[in-house]
């Protein structure tokens, strides 16, 4: 479980997130949406560790992230796993060794125990026969699996997605958030997702926050942004014929 506590975040004079509170648990896709601008990527970075808020407080179960120092916040991020918009694999390395580098840095593990890791991480997103290829030599979706296999290396207790559909066609980004749906519940994992893709929403969305200029407007479920009467949560996801179709089918149009 996460929780975050009273989060502020500002860039000079920009007040990015403001006195956010917000608490993710074990076995939930929670999907943190908002328009482009709204404060939703500096939330999720600030969640790991890549922004310090100003004031506010962010727990790990019961252990307080925002005041420790980098040798401990390492042991937490052991715990962590990373899908990076765009799948950041290292173009030098093979999938082999991209999906290790976690160990490589976490682990003294030996060399045939990172092997079985990494064979059973790309068999758990079914891949295989893909060890010795290189990003360039695959297709989106199964680099955004192969993110998905080192994300799952160290086996974490808690998942961050950035945007983990950006750059997929429709039919593949489903494929996506099935996978990380079924990791999430097969290892009772805390997963995030920023996005901003309403067949996201309507998909995994069992906790969705909604950010609307650097403030958290509204909580609720796949289903309450169905019925919800917020304007301009409404004004967002009726940005997506998706979500407009959905209401209209269930008569709430």
């Amino acid at each position: 479980m996460i929780k975050v506590k009273n989060i502020e975040k500002s860039f000079g004079s920009n007040h990015v997130l403001k006195n956010i509170s917000v608490t993710y648990k074990p076995g939930e896709c929670s999907l943190i949406i908002g328009a482009s601008g709204s404060g939703k990527t500096v939330l999720l970075k600030s969640l790991v560790g890549l922004h310090e808020p100003d004031s506010g407080e962010i727990w790990y179960e019961n252990t307080l992230f925002t005041i420790l120092n980098n040798k401990e916040k390492k042991e937490i991020r052991k715990q962590i796993g990373m899908l990076f918009q765009g799948s950041a694999l290292f173009d030098f390395a093979t999938v082999e060794e991209n999906v290790r580098f976690p160990m490589d840095f976490f682990t003294d593990w030996s060399d045939e125990e990172k092997l079985d890791r990494v064979n059973f991480c790309l068999k758990r997103v079914n891949l295989r026969d893909v060890n010795s290829l290189y990003p360039n030599e695959l297709s989106g979706g199964m680099q955004k699996r192969v993110g998905i296999a080192r994300a799952i290396a160290l086996n974490p207790k808690y998942l961050f997605c950035d945007e983990p559909n950006s750059g997929l066609d429709p039919q593949t980004s489903i494929l996506i958030d099935q996978l990380i749906r079924e990791i999430t519940q097969e290892y009772n994992i805390t997963t995030v997702i920023n996005t901003h893709d309403m067949n996201s929403v309507m998909e995994i969305g069992d906790k969705l926050c909604f950010i609307y200029k650097g403030a958290l407007v509204w909580e609720g479920t796949k289903d309450d942004v169905l019925k919800t009467d917020h304007a301009e949560l409404n004004e967002f996801i009726f940005a997506s014929n998706m979500a407009r179709k959905v209401k209209e089918s269930a008569g709430l149009l």
